[in-house]
Formats: C-alpha cells, sequence, structure tokens
C-alpha cells in the first residue's frame, strides 16, 4: 500500500484550499489556513487536521496505526 503525503486542506470557515505535507509518523491537531488565519482543530472523533478536512486522511491513519 502506497502512503499518501500530501493532501489538501479546506477550510470550512472560508473554503480556501491548501495542499500541505503531512507528518509521516504523526497526527497534526493544529492548521492555521493560509486565507484567513482561523486556526483548525480535528472534528470530534478525528485524530487529526488532515482526517478532518483534508483530501486524504493522515499516514498514520492510512498505515493503520493511529494511536490517537
Amino acid at each position: 500500500m502506497d502512503i499518501q503525503l500530501t493532501s489538501v486542506i479546506t477550510c470550512p470557515f472560508c473554503g480556501h484550499q491548501q495542499a500541505e505535507e503531512m507528518p509521516v509518523n504523526a497526527c497534526q491537531h493544529f492548521y492555521e489556513c493560509k486565507n484567513c488565519h482561523r486556526q483548525l482543530t480535528p472534528k470530534p472523533g478525528d485524530c487529526c487536521v488532515f482526517c478532518s478536512y483534508g483530501s486524504v486522511k493522515c499516514p498514520p491513519v492510512q498505515q493503520g496505526d493511529c494511536h490517537c
């Protein structure tokens, strides 16, 4: 299984989309929108901002190795 390392985050506040590189061995809990500068945090039940707002889940989830 190939792990994707790039995800497009869509801001739920302004709709701005930004491609970002994801950390390989960690979940990212905070992300600042490059357009409106609002801070995104994971939705309840998600481990990170990529799982909540990204086009691709984070690498630990993709690998089935998320300990969040």
